[in-house]
């Protein structure tokens, strides 16, 4: 099967309805055999997303900077765990790993990966599907913001569609795997 990175949040105050969400992503991902790709730590919806995936059984890649393993927030428990130099080397070893991209609630760094990812595709670096899950209405006015981009002709319709959205995992999933075969 695949290897889909999922971008999420790792703070250590998150209430606990994102955690559980990010550990059954990675329990889905694990039961329909992908392999789950992160940003190699093991606090907030990141540990929760790992620790789901191996508890279904399923392989995970970390891909964590050097310093944040300093900091000593590095999934140790990962089937494989790369290191990089810097977040810019993390991010493109990232897509480099995976297939597809899922991104599930998260703040700045989320936000960087997923436009990183974004802004590759938009270029034609990659033809990797990316699905962002919209729980709740989460990311409700990232979209509607990114739309207005799109009206005003900073963002060409093409490049706005190559993101999918979905309000649920085993909606992106499904999506996800509808777009690899």
């Amino acid at each position: 099967m695949a290897a889909i990175c999922v971008f999420c949040a790792s703070s250590r105050t998150l209430d606990q309805r994102w955690l559980d969400l990010a550990a059954e992503t990675g329990a889905q991902l694990a039961r329909r055999g992908h392999t789950v790709v992160s940003g190699g730590g093991r606090v907030g919806m990141m540990g929760a997303l790992v620790e789901g995936a191996r508890s279904a059984g399923g392989r995970t890649i970390g891909v964590i900077p050097q310093a944040l393993v300093d900091l000593e927030v590095a999934d140790l428990t990962s089937d494989e765990l790369l290191v990089t130099d810097s977040m810019a080397s993390r991010k493109i070893l990232m897509i480099e790993k995976s297939d597809a991209f899922l991104t599930l609630p998260g703040g700045l760094g989320t936000l960087d990966e997923l436009f990183e990812v974004w802004t590759t595709a938009t270029l034609a670096l990659h033809h990797k599907p990316m699905v962002l899950v919209d729980t709740d209405g989460f990311y409700g006015p990232l979209l509607a913001w990114l739309r207005d981009l799109a009206g005003q002709r900073f963002l060409k319709p093409a490049g706005f569609n190559l993101l999918r959205s979905v309000d649920t995992v085993p909606g992106a999933i499904d999506l996800i795997e509808s777009q690899l075969t």
